[in-house]
C-alpha cells in the first residue's frame, strides 16, 4: 500500500528557531507528542529537517536541566532526519524505520515538501485492517464451500 494512503496528512510541524516551551504549547494545542520540524526558509520551503517528541523533551532537555524557554528545538534535533516518499510503499517505510530506529518518519512529495508522517501506530491500524480481513476471509470460507457442493 502506498504511503499517501496509510500516513497521517494533517501533521503539526514547527520551525528549529523556536523554544521547546512553545514546541511543548504547539504539541498540546495539536494534540499530538511529536512536530515534524521543517526549514524556515519561507512557507514554500517545508522540508523536513527533523522531528521532536515529547520524550525528547523529557529526555534531552528537561533531565539534562536545559531551560525549555530558551533552549531551542534546532539544537537537539538528530541529523540526518530518515524520510519517505509518498509513492513508496508501506513495507519499504516499515524497513527504513526498523534500520534507523526510529517510530515515525515524515512523508515528502517528490520535490521533498513535508506532506504526512508516518507513524508506528498508523502501521499498526493498517495490519489490523488487514488481520480483520483475513478473519472475515477465514470465518466465509466455509459457507461458500457449502454453497460450492449443492
Amino acid at each position: 500500500m502506498m504511503l499517501s494512503a496509510v500516513c497521517t496528512l494533517d501533521v503539526a510541524s514547527c520551525s528549529p528557531r523556536i523554544s521547546i516551551l512553545e514546541a511543548a504549547r504547539i504539541m498540546r494545542q495539536k494534540h499530538t507528542g511529536d512536530l515534524v520540524v521543517v526549514d524556515d526558509g519561507g512557507e514554500d520551503a517545508q522540508e523536513p529537517i527533523g522531528v521532536i517528541t515529547d520524550r525528547d523533551i523529557v529526555v534531552d532537555v528537561l533531565a539534562n536541566g536545559l531551560n525549555p524557554a530558551t533552549t531551542t528545538v534546532g539544537s537537539i534535533i538528530r541529523h540526518p532526519v530518515v524520510v519517505a516518499h509518498d509513492s513508496e510503499d508501506a513495507a519499504t517505510a516499515l524497513e527504513r524505520m526498523r534500520t534507523h530506529g526510529v517510530r515515525r518518519i515524515p512523508i515528502v512529495s517528490q520535490h521533498n515538501r513535508l506532506i504526512g508522517i508516518l507513524t508506528v501506530d498508523d502501521l499498526l491500524k493498517l495490519l489490523a485492517t488487514e488481520a480483520g480481513t483475513l478473519t472475515e476471509i477465514v470465518s466465509r470460507q466455509p459457507h461458500h464451500e457449502r454453497l460450492a457442493k449443492r
